[in-house]
């Protein structure tokens, strides 16, 4: 066989089996200082067991934590996020986290609340803030460098929480924030096109209207990780159905305040 021809053979073979064999993209390395806030000793068990699925090294250098940094988080609940936040941004930096209410007055400790509370309260974690704002009404003690929310944005467009106008929220949050800063959303995704309708029953919510509302706001976007994509998700079910609580698909969207 004459060499052109062969080599012709190989262009036409080579390709496909170069596809197939090129390494799946890697995720990047945990920083020395997200490596250590996730194996704190302080953190609880029950967190360090979930740690695989929530990713939560990926989602902090994601969220391009840092120390000395101040954080704002939004409905913190049991405190997983709050405590690597807490170990991240250390003595010089301070978490913030709000407690959200309907309406203008203020309610009784819930349960959760108080369950924060203690978290807040412990030595460990003296860099920890607990705020109870107005749903509709947010606000930060001082700038901020990064606002997070996990699986809540869609309960400030449920009835319960509100009324409350979400591009005035995301212009909030915008208020909130340095020049410069991050605004990082995770919730479970709704169907394309659903926009809120989902919010109240499925607990989902349509990625592109959070998308247009944070835009609205005056953010610019940023980028999103797919941490927490799952391709098998069927969107349509309720996120607490036994056949897909905890492996829920979720986006995660960064959004930026211009510098200027």
């Amino acid at each position: 066989m004459r060499p052109t021809v062969l080599a012709a053979l190989l262009a036409l073979v080579l390709p496909p089996l170069a596809l197939a064999q090129a390494p799946q993209s890697k995720v990047p390395a945990l920083s020395s200082v997200v490596q250590k806030a996730v194996s704190d000793p302080a953190r609880p068990a029950a967190d360090r067991d979930i740690d695989a699925r929530r990713k939560v090294g990926q989602i902090m250098m994601f969220a391009e934590v840092k120390p000395g940094q101040k954080v704002l988080e939004l409905l913190p609940g049991s405190g997983y996020f709050t405590r690597v936040f807490s170990a991240i941004v250390g003595s010089s930096g301070h978490v913030y986290t709000v407690w959200p209410y309907p309406g203008s007055t203020k309610p009784a400790p819930s349960k959760g609340y108080t369950a924060f509370s203690a978290v807040a309260a412990e030595p460990h974690y003296a860099n920890i803030s607990l705020l109870q704002q107005p749903a509709a009404e947010l606000s930060a003690p001082e700038p901020v460098d990064l606002v997070f929310t996990s699986q809540n944005y869609h309960d400030y467009l449920n009835p319960s929480m509100g009324p409350v106008d979400m591009v005035k929220f995301d212009r909030e949050v915008f208020a909130a924030l340095k020049p410069g800063g991050l605004f990082v959303v995770i919730d479970h995704a709704a169907p394309a096109g659903s926009g809120a309708t989902d919010t109240n029953t499925l607990h989902r919510v349509d990625p592109a209207l959070v998308k247009k509302q944070v835009e609205e706001a005056g953010f610019v976007f940023d980028g999103q990780s797919e941490a927490l994509h799952n391709p098998k998700d069927p969107h349509d079910i309720k996120v607490f159905d036994p056949s897909i609580r905890g492996h829920t698909d979720q986006f995660i969207y960064r959004f930026r305040k211009p510098a200027q």
